[in-house]
């Protein structure tokens, strides 16, 4: 079993920031990958912002030179800096992880999803 469990979500005025927080536990050989994505209401799932295993790192568009991403290999965590943020950044915010438990099993995982507004 793997859990991923996210935190720092909240209400944010424009031009602020925020940190997100995602956290793997449970039964894991190797984490391939990690990222964010999110989820405005009556809008499709979409992607914030991934990191491999490499260190190399992808934007969507409209959140490049506001949001950065980072990994703690060894806490097996990943965490979403997001800067100057905008009312369009509002959403739900998912934490995405793709592990191998062992064995060469990979299954993709998400968390539960935190709550990012930002309104004055």
């Amino acid at each position: 079993q793997v859990q991923l469990v996210e935190s720092g979500g909240g209400l944010v005025q424009p031009g602020g920031s925020l940190r997100l927080s995602c956290a793997a536990s449970g039964s894991i050989f190797e984490i391939t990958a990690m990222g964010w994505y999110r989820q405005a209401q009556g809008k499709q799932r979409e992607l914030v912002a991934a990191m491999p295993s490499d260190g190399s790192t992808n934007f969507a568009d409209s959140v490049k030179g506001r949001f950065t991403i980072s990994r703690d290999n060894a806490k097996n965590t990943v965490y979403l800096q997001m800067n100057s943020l905008k009312p369009e950044d509002t959403a739900v915010y998912y934490c995405n992880a793709v592990i191998n438990t062992g064995w060469s099993r990979i299954s993709e995982y998400w968390g539960q999803g935190t709550q990012v507004t930002v309104s004055s």
